[in-house]
């Protein structure tokens, strides 16, 4: 009775059977790269399509620039056309003119925005917010509207003030240009990222204001006075409207107005045009590729605070 009564109470084993078959995973076809990369590639392609084709044209004969359907590729490249550019005008001298305006133009913006910049950052003095609304309203005025005014007021300051600064002058080129309110907005954002605890700490050791500005905010700054720098030897370097206006002799002309000797009236000798703008396109090329490290840092960082 006993064993039949234990054996009454285990239950009968049960066969499991085989494991359920598993759900069938769906293979993912991933790219070896970024979906923008399949809009970023050809947009970059239509941007560099200009290049290339200023390239092409450097290296072709005339008869080849005239033809139609236009030339992609040269029968034999004539690189000789950079020398004849060279030659054609006083290139080397629109080359030290560009490059005395562009030096001076960022030199005093790199200083002065620097201190307009920290004074509206840290500053607190009667009128700074509507000073600084005021300067902001002036970004929003083409330049059109102003060249006659600046052209007067460079003529005044040329006939009561400084001769060298006048109209027809070199100097003329530089005197509108020594700041700049999109270098005192941008700095200025910049600035306010900076933790004040550090300069408080500077002050309290008994450093002066413009001490705490040169030896530690500037140090600091390197982004931002990299990513001024360029943008404005490039606006310097490439400027054309303002130089037209006010510059007539050829020894005090620039780059952009040198190109105007290869256009004629009835004829333009488009292979050394071309030519004579990559030669002058390529300072522009250097400082792009030293400093766009700095661009996205620089551009990010100004936009924490407002």
């Amino acid at each position: 009775m006993t064993t039949q009564r234990l054996t009454a109470d285990v239950p009968a084993s049960t066969d499991p059977g085989p494991p359920p078959p598993r759900p069938r995973r769906r293979r993912t076809w991933r790219l070896p790269f970024s979906p923008w990369h399949l809009v970023l590639i050809p947009t970059s392609f239509l941007l560099i399509v200009p290049l290339l084709w200023m390239l092409i044209t450097s290296l072709e004969t005339e008869s080849e620039t005239n033809r139609f359907p236009p030339v992609l590729v040269p029968e034999t490249p004539r690189f000789e056309n950079y020398a004849e550019a060279w030659a054609a005008a006083p290139f080397g001298h629109f080359f030290l003119n560009s490059a005395l305006v562009t030096l001076v133009v960022l030199a005093s913006n790199l200083v002065v925005c620097s201190l307009a910049g920290y004074a509206f950052a840290r500053i607190r003095f009667l009128g700074r917010g509507a000073l600084f609304v005021t300067l902001m309203a002036t970004l929003m005025v083409p330049f059109q509207v102003t060249m006659i005014p600046v052209f007067l007021i460079v003529k005044w300051f040329g006939d009561n003030v400084w001769a060298g600064l006048g109209i027809d002058h070199i100097g003329a080129l530089m005197l509108p240009n020594l700041a700049t309110a999109f270098g005192i907005f941008f700095l200025r954002q910049f600035f306010m990222t900076v933790p004040v605890e550090l300069e408080e700490a500077a002050r309290v050791d008994g450093t002066s204001r413009l001490g705490v500005l040169f030896k530690m905010v500037l140090p600091l700054s390197l982004p931002a006075l990299s990513t001024l720098a360029a943008l404005t030897v490039l606006t310097s370097w490439n400027d054309f409207l303002w130089p037209l206006i006010v510059i007539t002799s050829q020894d005090q002309m620039t780059i952009p107005l040198g190109l105007s000797y290869f256009q004629g009236a009835h004829h333009v000798r488009w292979p050394l045009l071309m030519a004579a703008n990559v030669m002058s396109l390529l300072p522009m090329l250097l400082v792009f590729i030293g400093a766009q490290r700095y661009f996205v840092q620089s551009v990010a960082s100004t936009g924490i605070k407002g």
